[in-house]
């Protein structure tokens, strides 16, 4: 076989083997479409899908601003109401406010001493026996980072 046999043989067989089997059908990537939008019109609605995600953390955060802002909505109302009364009291409802509240603080301090008292021992240890002290301490150092231990026994 000649050298210009041979190449032309070689030729055929590498485009017999790619050679697509049926022609490649061109697929466009993109699509332009040139029509004016209308002005107005009866198109019926396209169902959009939502697919938002919120992370957990971002979900507790939220709610935690929620709680803590009515937190504290309520407790500045309870604070302008209790303001308000005692803007408006005379000074004798001031001086009875004050009793009343140095009551519930002289009860508090007083159940507060009871049940310290109460939970108090009044037994009293008393050792008969001969008293000993042990003094011998032994001393471990052990590892790369030298951590002394001292035991005391007794």
């Amino acid at each position: 076989m000649s050298d210009a046999a041979a190449n032309a043989e070689a030729r055929r067989i590498i485009d017999d083997v790619y050679r697509p089997a049926s022609p490649v059908r061109q697929i466009p990537t993109y699509f332009k479409d040139d029509t004016p939008d209308p002005a107005f019109g009866d198109a019926e609605p396209v169902h959009q899908e939502n697919r938002r995600i919120v992370p957990a953390w971002a979900a507790g955060v939220a709610v935690a601003s929620l709680g803590i802002g009515a937190g504290t909505t309520g407790i500045g109302c309870g604070a302008w109401l209790v303001l308000k009364g005692f803007a408006s009291m005379s000074i004798t409802g001031v001086i009875a406010m004050g009793a009343l509240f140095s009551g519930l603080a002289f009860a508090a301090l007083s159940i507060g001493a009871a049940f310290s008292r109460a939970r108090a021992s009044t037994s009293k240890h008393v050792y008969t026996g001969p008293v000993t002290k042990h003094t011998h301490v032994s001393t471990h150092t052990r590892g790369t980072f030298s951590r002394t231990r001292n035991t005391f026994h007794g």
